[in-house]
């Protein structure tokens, strides 16, 4: 009989933990669906569910008119960070053709193309440099844009639900 009493509740309390478990994923479901954006959207003038769903698409259409961004689209302005590689190697290629050319006249064509490859390639390093540095400037100053935009359609969102009668957090 005891060991009949500890099955027994044994089953209860697994059933009692699944459905913990059950609740606690519905909780946390439904509460990250009902955000808009980190927005909180309480209808205050007694709106049914579709007035509610209508004036939500109105609003998003509205703010999107307004501040330019449209947080449905991922960001038009993404920069390939790393620019083209090789341009080390091609100075060099470059410059020891010119130092072969600039050798060979004056009798040293190896010489002068070995000297050419030095400085060609380290301008080659350069100009690589030089364009990774342009490219984290212009990844920087998008993302800038970007997170304005997510600011300024995030204003006119809550300006527009909150002139139709909602409270909005």
């Amino acid at each position: 009989m005891s060991y009949e009493r500890s099955v027994s509740s044994l089953v209860m309390w697994f059933n009692f933990q699944l459905a913990s478990a059950a609740f606690v994923v519905c909780v946390v479901v439904t509460g990250a669906s009902a955000q808009s954006g980190g927005l909180y959207i309480y209808p205050s003038k007694g709106q049914t569910q579709q007035q509610q769903d209508r004036d939500k698409y109105e609003c998003n259409q509205w703010a999107v008119s307004q501040s330019g961004f449209d947080p449905s689209k991922s960001p038009t302005t993404s920069i390939n960070a790393q620019p083209a590689r090789g341009q080390a190697a091609r100075g060099a290629a470059r410059g020891a053709a010119a130092g072969a050319i600039g050798g060979a006249i004056a009798g040293d064509a190896g010489t002068g193309a070995a000297a050419g490859a030095a400085i060609g390639g380290g301008a080659g390093a350069i100009r690589r440099r030089r364009a990774r540095r342009e490219a984290q400037q212009q990844q920087t100053q998008a993302q800038a844009a970007d997170a304005a935009g997510q600011e300024a359609y995030k204003r006119a969102l809550v300006t527009c639900l909150q002139g139709r009668g909602y409270t909005v957090n």
